[in-house]
């Protein structure tokens, strides 16, 4: 089975070149990175080719002008792009430990998705963090995220190294299995069958509706949050506006209420648009 990892980014290409080798260092092999890129600069398309020729990754970079945030479609474009029969979800700012494409395979079962989590980065960590400190696994090292002033308490949990531990933790936590932007997956025909992301929605829930319209469709949730952590770099949230979250809030009441297993307008509306403004790169 082959996997394609997809991930946003939008002119952050320090944490972006961060996050693509942590797919470098991966113990799994033979899958797809495609980035979905809304909108960034030259830099961001250097910053791919740069890592990709010191990689060897198999990258996708599809982009579209910058029109505002338009995730939701770049992602369906990138869902376009890709070729795995498997689909892994991820955000541009997130740095995968090495084994989290292999969970993911490994868990991978058909009629359910996989539902991970993350471990915030304070500011100070997240600016110390460097490809070699992501190359040789220390992101993810207790040891090295509390040398540089990580106070997790509890969260220290989600980055054991004990698979056992992990998999009992992730049975008994009470945190319900829900489609994460940052940490999800699916086979390609689930994906499909919910028309991938919803082109009504903006930042606030887009990514919670995915797996919304999958539960309502028999498709149902597997929690992976201590099995495959991804870690989480500081950052703002400039784009975050109260009135279209709450808009978001309104058509996931409609689709709980209603049992909606289909975005109105996804997928399937983006791949008959055509890509007239995209520009993908594969390697």
């Amino acid at each position: 089975m082959r996997a394609s990892v997809i991930f946003t980014t939008y002119n952050q290409p320090r944490y972006l070149e961060l996050v693509l080798w942590g797919y470098a260092a991966q113990t799994a092999r033979g899958f797809q990175v495609v980035v979905a890129d809304d909108g960034s600069g030259p830099e961001t398309a250097g910053t791919i080719e740069r890592v990709r020729v010191a990689t060897g990754l198999e990258i996708v970079h599809v982009w579209h002008e910058d029109r505002g945030f338009r995730k939701t479609e770049i992602l369906n474009r990138a869902i376009l792009a890709s070729s795995g029969d498997y689909l892994i979800f991820s955000d541009g700012d997130c740095v995968p430990r090495r084994d989290f494409v292999d969970v993911h395979l490994r868990l991978a079962t058909p009629g359910r998705f996989l539902s991970g989590g993350y471990l915030k980065l304070p500011e100070r960590v997240s600016a110390a963090v460097t490809p070699e400190v992501v190359r040789d696994g220390r992101v993810a090292s207790l040891e090295w995220l509390r040398a540089h002033g990580w106070r997790p308490g509890r969260h220290a949990l989600r980055l054991t190294e004990s698979e056992r531990a992990a998999t009992v933790l992730d049975l008994l936590t009470p945190t319900r299995a829900t489609w994460n932007g940052h940490n999800a997956s699916a086979f390609r025909d689930a994906v499909h069958a919910v028309n991938g992301f919803d082109l009504d929605m903006a930042y606030g829930g887009l990514d919670r509706a995915v797996g919304e319209r999958m539960e309502n469709a028999g498709v149902h949730g597997m929690q992976v949050r201590f099995r495959a952590p991804v870690l989480h770099l500081h950052h703002g949230r400039p784009y975050a506006d109260p009135e279209k979250h709450r808009h978001n809030h309104r058509i996931r009441a409609r689709i709980r209420a209603e049992r909606e297993t289909r975005a109105p307008r996804g997928l399937a509306e983006v791949a008959a648009a055509g890509t007239p403004n995209e520009n993908q790169e594969t390697a």
